[in-house]
């Protein structure tokens, strides 16, 4: 059986019967302008702190001062920017899987293969910087939510090759009937 051409970099079709390796297509977080406020604190407690510093009457306060804008850069920039780096999708070529959690670390996965229908949801905000929220349900098993991602019109097609792809080497492979002989 001959391989079908392909795009150069895709990988190429696997043999009937053969299991395919799973590879990685792409893997996204939330837009990054969620982090826009943490940028903002960040600018306000260094200026503020800058110009605090050395002008307090006490020594002492100085160290309050810089105790202070540790605890808020630790709070409202170091934390939610972990936490938004803690949560990633993974497309692959037989599934997507969702983590999340900086110390419960929670998996969802859902193969291509069990089929999925694929909803698509914008709002202003989303519209305007090419992000959007993407929900796969299945109908068996709780649907998985892909909040905020940036290009969300192409993860979208993409997810949507790869269900069809999924199905149809399932299909090709349980209907084969290897014949003796006939190898390529």
């Amino acid at each position: 059986m001959s391989q079908p051409t392909a795009y150069p970099g895709r990988p190429r079709t696997p043999a009937p019967g053969t299991a395919a390796p799973e590879l990685v297509i792409a893997r996204l977080h939330r837009h990054a302008r969620r982090l826009a406020w943490s940028a903002l604190v960040l600018i306000a407690t260094a200026g503020a702190t800058g110009y605090l510093s050395g002008n307090l009457p006490e020594p002492w306060e100085d160290w309050m001062l810089w105790c202070a804008a540790s605890a808020v850069i630790l709070l409202f920039v170091v934390l939610p920017y972990l936490r938004w780096l803690a949560h990633t999708y993974t497309v692959t070529t037989r599934r997507v899987i969702e983590r999340a959690g900086l110390l419960n670390r929670r998996r969802t996965d859902i193969p291509h293969a069990r089929g999925y229908t694929i909803s698509e949801r914008r709002g202003p905000l989303q519209r305007m910087w090419g992000s959007g929220t993407l929900t796969l349900a299945n109908g068996v098993d709780e649907p998985l939510r892909l909040i905020d991602i940036p290009s969300v019109r192409l993860v979208h097609e993409t997810l949507s090759d790869q269900v069809e792809v999924s199905q149809i080497l399932a299909h090709r492979d349980s209907h084969s009937i290897p014949i003796a002989g006939l190898e390529d």
